[in-house]
């Protein structure tokens, strides 16, 4: 990751270095929680069946949350003194969530969201250690939250599969 130009030197108690490797993780959790937005919104306006209305708001409670995720997300890369990806390649190329082509029945919408929530929770768990190691409790907190808020949705759809 390049560090932006800046006219004012940045002295935040965390080294360039330090910030560098925690915006390598976030970035990393950018494109997976955008990749994750993108899929939820997808199947909210794509699930039928007899679960339709129930999976329709639920999924647009879980991609609005996202979507507020995606600019925290965001916005403390920016803070760290990095440029944040912000392109259909970039997250390609940093997402661990694949794409899903067509249109899947809507039980298998339930489980990719699955996987791809526990994917984001896998992907902040990786990230942690260097915001740890660098006293980060700024982002040590944010992806805290965002493990405990994945973890949860991931549960929640969990359980209607069973």
């Amino acid at each position: 990751m390049q560090v932006q130009n800046q006219s004012q030197p940045m002295d935040i108690g965390i080294g360039e270095t330090d910030r560098n490797a925690i915006a390598d993780g976030l970035s990393r959790l950018l494109a997976d929680t955008y990749s994750l937005y993108l899929k939820t919104h997808n199947f909210h306006w794509n699930v039928t069946g007899p679960l339709f209305q129930t999976l329709h708001t639920m999924f647009e409670t879980q991609y609005t949350e996202l979507a507020v995720a995606v600019d925290d997300i965001a916005e403390r890369i920016r803070s760290l003194g990095f440029p944040a990806p912000g392109t259909y390649s970039e997250y390609a190329e940093l997402s661990s969530i694949p794409e899903t082509p067509g249109v899947p029945k809507a039980e298998e919408m339930i489980a990719l969201l699955v996987e791809g929530n526990e994917a984001v929770v896998r992907t902040a768990r990786a990230a942690f250690p260097a915001a740890e190691k660098a006293g980060d409790e700024s982002t040590a907190d944010l992806l805290t939250e965002r493990m405990r808020l994945h973890e949860k949705t991931a549960w929640m759809l969990r359980s209607l599969l069973q």
